[in-house]
């Protein structure tokens, strides 16, 4: 397999401290910033679904992401997930009413890899 595309990608949760969310938003934003156009067009790729997607996430508590929810943003591919320690926790502003449990906002990086044949 090789690498085609490499993009990287943050997401922010204000409130609730949702890891999984915030670990959606910066998977989403890695693959906004790419069209893969070169995988029919150039590699001749027949089905999207034969490409490689290797997702990588950091956040401050991996065992909080939920691995299965960050994968279902990506829409094509042979996906996999690895989550680890990284990204930031901050202090923010505490409002229980949007589902706050503390005062802080959670960062999320991401790293997507897409690899063909």
């Amino acid at each position: 397999m090789k690498r085609f595309v490499i993009e990287f990608g943050t997401g922010i949760d204000f409130h609730g401290q949702n890891f999984t969310g915030a670990a959606q938003k910066a998977v989403k934003d890695a693959i906004s910033h790419s069209c893969l156009c070169g995988l029919t067009e150039i590699v001749g790729l027949k089905d999207l679904n034969d490409m490689i997607v290797e997702v990588t996430v950091a956040v401050p508590e991996p065992e909080k992401v939920n691995q299965g929810k960050v994968l279902e943003v990506i829409p094509f591919g042979r996906k996999t997930i690895k989550v680890i320690n990284g990204g930031m926790q901050v202090s923010g502003l505490f409002i229980p009413a949007l589902g706050d449990s503390d005062d802080s906002i959670v960062v999320a990086n991401a790293c997507v890899e897409v690899k063909v044949n």
